[in-house]
């Protein structure tokens, strides 16, 4: 059997046994999680969430870029037309993990990795690339400085080791950044 006909047969499965036409648009914990795409790292697993729980963003390494800091301005358009707001109840979780494929990128492709990352090749020099837990850091100092993006969210860090199954909260949670409503 192909696997076009197993994943077929799994959503038959899945369409019988596991399907919830209750589950909603907006994330019953109003958590968005950002991460690779590495298949050891799913966060629903890792994280243990259950479906339609947190809504998951997915790259190379699980960097912020342009790409998905436009995504996450346009999200809060996307939870208004489903009747929602985003705000102060809202977690933004950043998980980046050990073992990481980005490092090859890093070291063999840099030019396509800074292309991805929205930033020059001096600056990808100083993105941390080969340090998940300096990157996670990174990133969300990143997040907070981006004007652009809602700044009600609770924001975490947190890194995933591939060897031993567990996460280390690098970046405990605390709001994005101060608003004027929240100053």
């Amino acid at each position: 059997m192909g696997f076009i006909e197993t994943i077929i047969e799994r959503n038959e499965t899945f369409a019988r046994d596991g399907f919830s036409a209750s589950l909603k648009i907006i994330p019953s914990a109003k958590t968005i999680v950002v991460g690779c795409l590495d298949p050891r790292v799913d966060p629903l697993d890792v994280l243990g969430l259950e479906p339609g729980e947190a809504a998951t963003f997915r790259n190379i390494g699980g960097r912020i870029n342009p790409a998905l800091v436009e995504t996450m301005i346009l999200l809060p358009t996307v939870a208004m037309a489903a009747g929602q707001m985003m705000g102060p109840s809202w977690n933004l979780v950043i998980l980046h993990h050990t073992d990481c494929g980005i490092i090859g990128c890093y070291r063999h492709a840099p030019d396509l990795l800074a292309k991805h990352l929205g930033v020059t090749r001096k600056q990808l020099e100083c993105m941390e690339v080969t340090d998940p837990y300096k990157a996670v850091a990174m990133d969300v100092a990143a997040w907070r400085a981006n004007q652009d993006i809602p700044g009600e969210f609770t924001i975490s860090g947190i890194v995933y080791d591939v060897n031993s199954g567990r996460i280390k909260v690098v970046i405990p949670p605390a709001m994005l950044r101060q608003t004027s409503d929240s100053a």
